[in-house]
């Protein structure tokens, strides 16, 4: 992967502002009601009138690739940061996002940087280009356009984070895929891997909720199983576009985005696609893991193919970041736990630490990692993917005495109003659209497996193979047996005064066949004491 910086000229100057009546005819009618509304699949902006300096800045449009895939990130400080990004398959010259609000215009740009990688099985270079808008106000509705030199500008809203406790909703998901065909290895027309309907349905779905922001827990769009991966990648952004242009969608990596060829790890892909708000130094792990707040919760998101067992993706790298993971995972559950102004820590990842379905089960090396860490800090709900069906656990702190397989110990048998200051609650979120559903493989005999060991070298498959042990499982909560898609809607209520109750509403909604339309499986309610009401914090 590399990295190629705008040039110097490619910044905006002031001058360079459209004003409120200019932002409202780019953007349509319906582009502007999108600052306060959601749109369900709303498509480009129309073209800029000619009298837009800043928008044309060469009479000469010819050959120019069209602005594709747009979608949000949060910055480091989603109060005030946001990263817009857009894909093309040529390089282009001076590519800017002007933004502004409905009451002041476009008054303000950022130009971007330019990412590439080049497909290790094609040899094509795709290019991602972000750009950065810092210095934005909380909790405030903002209008954006996406551009190069001779390009038709792509738009876009989005709501920044609110300052300090407010309410929110945040939505998740994992496995996905893209909704898309493509051509075979001998030339006939083929699906995308694991394609279904519900890859669709199920962003329609998150726009009719129409959350902050959404946690994509990995396996997006299984193209390291297709033959044209840059085809898939285009075609899982082409699809989420219609939700990630309004609304930030925060990615863990999971296995299937690890690409034979793509980089020592194989995710380069992944890692020029996303610009993500890493600490990491190293360039090779840069994104891997991040966290950001909002509001009163701090989301830590982690990339699990390095701490678990399972070999999963196109080449195994478990331990690749030799502990930098674990040793950030800490860092960042001892802040949160110990800071005034977090309620709630969620983390979001891929591979499972509870499942009872007979699919991949769950893996001992997170329960090993993880477990003891989220114990101790308290880290109250962890969304993963991975199974192909919905299931939640009741609350577990600590593990059953004697356990070979470290069998999470329930706190509590609540499923309905849970207490998160006593234990964890695991959610499996993996019904984002893919085809190899796994809710009717769940286990009926109140038991469950475990991968507890990998061999050492790869069999016929090309994987390593798992060694499973089984158990009781006691931590089950709830699990849907009858319907494989569907996401989950977090609203968080932040309380009224220090050291109050404050609750996260938690709806499951299924997506249905044939026709996408959503149905509530169930609600729940998740609390715990505010942070701001302890005299000392642990």
């Amino acid at each position: 992967m590399t990295a190629q910086a705008d040039t110097p000229d490619g910044s905006p100057t002031a001058s360079d502002g459209v004003s409120r009546r200019h932002a409202l005819g780019l953007l349509g009618t319906a582009g502007a009601g999108a600052a306060v509304t959601p749109l369900l699949g709303a498509g480009p902006a129309q073209a800029a009138p000619l009298g837009a300096p800043a928008l044309h800045r060469t009479a000469d449009s010819a050959g120019a690739p069209p602005v594709q895939g747009l979608h949000l990130t949060f910055g480091a400080d989603p109060r005030t940061q946001m990263t817009v990004s857009w894909l093309t398959d040529r390089p282009v010259t001076r590519p800017v996002v002007h933004y502004g609000t409905l009451e002041h215009g476009f008054g303000s740009g950022a130009p971007a940087r330019t990412v590439s990688y080049v497909d290790g099985i094609s040899g094509r270079t795709v290019y991602v280009h972000h750009a950065s808008l810092n210095r934005l106000t909380p909790g405030t509705d903002y209008l954006y356009l996406a551009t190069h030199e001779g390009a038709t500008p792509d738009s876009g809203t989005f709501r920044t984070a609110p300052r300090g406790r407010e309410p929110f909703t945040f939505t998740s998901f994992g496995d996905q895929s893209a909704p898309q065909v493509t051509w075979a290895a001998d030339g006939t027309v083929a699906l995308d891997a694991n394609s279904t309907p519900a890859t669709k349905d199920i962003v329609t779905g998150i726009e009719q909720v129409a959350p902050l922001f959404h946690l994509l827990n990995g396996d997006l769009c299984y193209a390291n199983l297709d033959v044209d991966r840059v085809r898939t990648w285009n075609n899982f952004f082409t699809n989420n576009t219609r939700s990630a242009r309004f609304r930030p969608w925060m990615p863990a990596a999971g296995n299937h985005e690890i690409e034979k060829a793509n980089g020592a790890l194989g995710l380069d892909a992944y890692q020029a696609y996303f610009s993500l708000p890493s600490t990491e130094t190293d360039a090779e792990l840069a994104g891997l893991w991040y966290a950001f707040t909002v509001g009163s919760v701090r989301v830590i998101v982690l990339q699990n193919d390095d701490n678990c067992l399972q070999d999963g993706g196109d080449h195994y790298i478990s331990g690749y970041s030799g502990g930098r993971q674990l040793a950030f995972l800490e860092r960042e559950l001892k802040a949160a736990r110990s800071s005034r102004e977090v309620d709630w820590i969620v983390v979001a990842m891929h591979q499972v630490m509870i499942s009872s379905s007979d699919a991949n089960g769950a893996d001992l090396g997170l329960r090993q990692k993880y477990g003891p860490l989220f114990d101790r800090y308290g880290v109250d709900l962890v969304l993963c993917g991975h199974e192909h069906n919905y299931e939640r656990s009741l609350a577990v702190r600590g593990v059953v005495p004697g356990s070979e397989t470290l069998t999470p110990r329930p706190v509590s048998q609540a499923t309905d109003s849970i207490d998160t200051g006593m234990g964890t609650v695991h959610m499996i979120l993996g019904g984002g659209g893919v085809s190899g559903t796994t809710n009717q493989k769940f286990f009926t005999d109140g038991t469950a497996k475990v991968i507890t060991a990998v061999s050492a070298t790869a069999g016929a498959n090309g994987k390593r193979t798992s060694t499973y042990t089984k158990e009781e499982a006691v931590w089950t909560g709830v699990r849907d047996v009858e319907h494989p898609y569907g996401f989950a809607a977090f609203t968080v209520d932040p309380g009224r005064h220090a050291g109050d109750t404050t609750r996260m509403h938690v709806t499951y909604y299924n997506v249905n066949k044939p026709h996408g339309e959503l149905s509530v499986f169930e609600t729940f309610t998740l609390h715990r004491r505010r942070s701001d009401g302890h005299a000392e914090r642990p």
